[in-house]
């Protein structure tokens, strides 16, 4: 349920992304425009994240799972209809995705406390992969489905979709799911920010959340221009499928290659698309599946990590962590647009995305670490 809900989660996410192309033709948005929309997600995911985490380490991650759920797929199926209200089309879709974050930015700080609290240690890599991959999923859904309904029936069909079913899957986590739940209470420490491998952990998250957000973001744009006459679904959905398998891989590699290498050799291979013109249809999709396949390993690597750290409130923490990766990508979206409208090149962006990266992973590599640090006398209250 946790994997289906993460897949959903990312439907709802991309929706607009994929649509941003005929969005932006219908109701004539420049691209600084446009990175003004994409851009107001991450506005409201940032705030709603440490609240999140605490909330679920508070009262079960659960319940807070589907007030989530329940109130994105409200939002996305509602989206067209905020469109037609009034001529102010630009402000009203950037509320529309700033909302869209407010209301996601719980998700995965819940998946984390969940974790923390109910996972063994030696089998949270492996659930954390697995979990994470739904995003994967969801995008290549996104990708493909939303693709060809986007060309067969609109983009308003697009969100009524997506909706429906985040919806369906609010509605049985609801059902099947909360009933008879256990909460887990912990106790806390208010020493919570004192060694340097919880900051190296924090800074190397932003570092990834905010260039997979921009690439999230802007690749399909990116595609439709820079190949115009290439088939849609080629590129919205091999990436992430490539996705799919990596993740679930990347629970069981080694602790050194999960938290160091990813960052490494994502970067190469986004370097690789800054050839512009020297870079074929092919060879981008190759480059975009292998950056984002490797990327992928991060889901069993800094995002556990904060389960080794701080196993007390994980939840907290991992939404501080979120919150400034959401604060980094409203930054690196919005000036992508800039860029790309000034520069009229691509190549400027991929080679921020790069910097970004290299410099996570220099300061993980001398700072990271996955020695407890939370507290010593930690123990645990299980109330039914």
């Amino acid at each position: 349920m946790l994997f289906m809900g993460t897949c959903l989660l990312y439907c709802a996410r991309m929706a607009m992304p994929i649509c941003a192309v005929s969005m932006a033709a219908t109701f004539h948005w420049s691209k600084i425009d446009s990175g003004l929309v994409l851009g107001g997600f991450f506005w409201g995911y940032c705030f709603t994240q440490i609240l999140g985490g605490h909330a679920s380490d508070k009262v079960g991650g659960e319940r807070v799972l589907f007030i989530s759920a329940a109130s994105w797929a409200l939002i996305t199926a509602g989206t067209p209809l905020l469109a037609q209200l009034s001529s102010h089309t630009l402000a009203l879709m950037t509320m529309a995705r700033f909302l869209m974050g407010l209301l996601q930015g719980v998700f995965f700080p819940s998946l984390a406390s969940l974790c923390s609290q109910r996972v063994v240690e030696g089998e949270r890599g492996f659930l954390m992969s697995t979990m994470h991959s739904g995003s994967h999923l969801g995008t290549l859904l996104a990708g493909g489905m939303g693709s060809v309904m986007l060309d067969s029936y609109g983009w308003e069909s697009v969100f009524y979709g997506i909706g429906f079913l985040s919806a369906l899957w609010a509605l049985v986590v609801w059902k099947y799911l909360l009933k008879g739940t256990v909460t887990t209470l912990m106790e806390r420490s208010n020493d919570t920010m004192r060694n340097l491998s919880r900051w190296a952990m924090v800074f190397a998250h932003m570092c990834m959340c905010s260039t997979s957000y921009t690439l999230l973001s802007w690749l399909p744009t990116y595609f439709k221009e820079s190949f115009p006459h290439a088939t849609g679904w080629v590129y919205n959905v091999i990436p992430w499928l490539a996705a799919i398998p990596s993740a679930l891989v990347g629970g069981y590699v080694s602790d050194f290659l999960i938290n160091h290498v990813y960052y490494s050799m994502s970067s190469i291979f986004i370097m690789l698309l800054s050839g512009g013109a020297f870079t074929s249809f092919t060879s981008a999709v190759v480059y975009v599946s292998a950056a984002v396949g490797v990327s992928t390993f991060t889901s069993s690597g800094v995002s556990v990590n904060v389960q080794d750290l701080t196993p007390s409130c994980a939840g907290a923490l991992y939404g501080f962590m979120n919150m400034l990766g959401a604060l980094m990508g409203v930054v690196l979206v919005s000036l992508s647009g800039y860029l790309i409208e000034v520069t009229l090149s691509w190549a400027t962006v991929f080679s921020l995305i790069s910097l970004v990266n290299a410099t996570g992973l220099v300061i993980f590599l001398i700072f990271g670490d996955a020695q407890r640090v939370d507290l010593e006398n930690y123990s645990q209250v299980i109330v039914i």
